[in-house]
């Protein structure tokens, strides 16, 4: 009862009894990986754990785990099932910038044979199906798949290099939305089971999700395609990236199946209409086309954006009576620079201004530069001079 405004002691006693407390979040930690460590111990600098895996599944939301130097050959693959919070995001990556090497060679699925299929959980060396994470400077080679996330939402992939691999580097799918990838190296993935159809450098496929994006990438020398959004059904943004030697049989697979292309944005049976965007980005010496909509009937925006002596069209966007709209982009020296639907825009591109367009009228062919090491920061070495105009035309990417 109250008593002048207040409550008696009996009374408050009563009260504070039935309240619920909140329970005051764990203070984050940071987990420590060595390949000289022990997983019953501390996972402190001096007392690290011997497997990431095991930090993995010690990590909750705030938390940070640091991989020292070297590699870890993998018996069972990675796999992350708990996710952070939009405040407190898990973050994985190396220590101070140790060289980590992540080897899937010994995992069974990485030797799926020809015509076999893999497991869906055995999909990838890192196999993710979290949330909030922030995942950074890895190596990841030899996996069935390198990083494989389905079911991923707002992570933050940057500085991987997925190499190697008996699948695809980097494959994102299912409910996935939010998700950043950052300069990431995706190169020489292969995939034996069926002579080259499906290992691309990175693919974002069957799935759906929006606010997914691309941004500093390079993606090349891979069996099939450079990038591949085959049936994701919600927009992705991919700029500032590089896909190139992508679709050549390197491997002398017996009946080979790589596509080649550098970019395909969309494909399916039916294809769906997605209005993906690439923009300030470059295909070169592709097996097939540098820029495809492989059937993908959306409206494509394709602007800034350079192709350079692909063995198929530079800009493949006829597929379906598609809507896809073309500003400012650039072919150079390709099969053929453009191949547009009926429902196509073109405007301002290398052969709406007409003239010709091969290797004398720009400045640089020499590829060298915007293939070396990154900078310090993991964007991409500038390359000023790459493939642009001595006209001074406002049109293709720049580095």
């Amino acid at each position: 009862m109250r008593i002048a405004g207040r409550l008696t002691g009996t009374v408050l006693s009563a009260v504070l009894a039935t309240m619920v407390l909140p329970t005051p979040a764990a203070a984050a930690s940071t987990v420590v990986v060595a390949v000289n460590g022990n997983d019953s111990a501390a996972g402190t600098l001096d007392q690290p754990l011997r497997t990431v895996q095991k930090a993995v599944d010690r990590a909750k939301a705030g938390d940070t785990i640091l991989v020292r130097g070297g590699t870890y050959a993998l018996t069972d693959n990675i796999t992350i099932t708990t996710s952070g919070t939009a405040t407190q995001p898990i973050s994985l990556g190396s220590y101070q910038g140790e060289r980590v090497v992540i080897d899937g060679e010994q995992l069974p699925a990485s030797h799926t044979p020809v015509g076999g299929s893999i497991p869906r959980a055995e999909r990838g060396a890192v196999h993710q199906e979290a949330s909030y994470w922030r995942v950074s400077g890895l190596e990841i080679v030899n996996g069935p798949y390198g990083f494989y996330c389905d079911g991923c939402n707002n992570n933050v992939f940057s500085r991987l290099s997925t190499h190697d691999n008996y699948e695809s580097g980097f494959q994102l799918q299912g409910a996935s939305a939010g998700n950043q990838i950052l300069n990431l190296d995706s190169y020489g993935n292969r995939d034996p089971r069926k002579n080259g159809e499906s290992a691309d450098g990175l693919a974002i496929k069957e799935g759906s999700g929006s606010g997914n994006v691309v941004r500093g990438a390079r993606l090349w020398n891979n069996v099939d395609d450079g990038y591949d959004a085959w049936k994701f059904a919600s927009p992705i943004v991919v700029e500032n990236t590089i896909a190139y030697g992508n679709g050549f049989n390197r491997w002398s697979f017996p009946d080979f199946a790589g596509d080649g292309n550098g970019f395909k944005l969309g494909g399916g049976s039916p294809a769906p209409a997605v209005a993906h965007t690439l923009r300030n980005s470059l295909a070169y010496r592709n097996a097939a086309h540098g820029v495809t909509d492989n059937g993908n009937p959306g409206a494509l925006a394709l602007s800034r954006t350079t192709t350079f002596r692909n063995t198929g069209t530079g800009f493949d966007a006829d597929g379906s009576g598609g809507k896809a709209v073309l500003t400012a982009n650039l072919s150079v020296a390709d099969a053929r620079p453009a191949a547009l639907g009926s429902g196509t825009t073109s405007t301002g591109n290398s052969w709406d201004l007409g003239g010709t367009w091969n290797d004398s009228s720009v400045v640089s062919t020499n590829t060298g530069a915007i293939t070396g090491p990154r900078s310090t920061d993991g964007s991409l070495p500038p390359a000023r001079d790459l493939l642009v105009p001595k006209n001074g035309a406002a049109v293709g990417a720049r580095f």
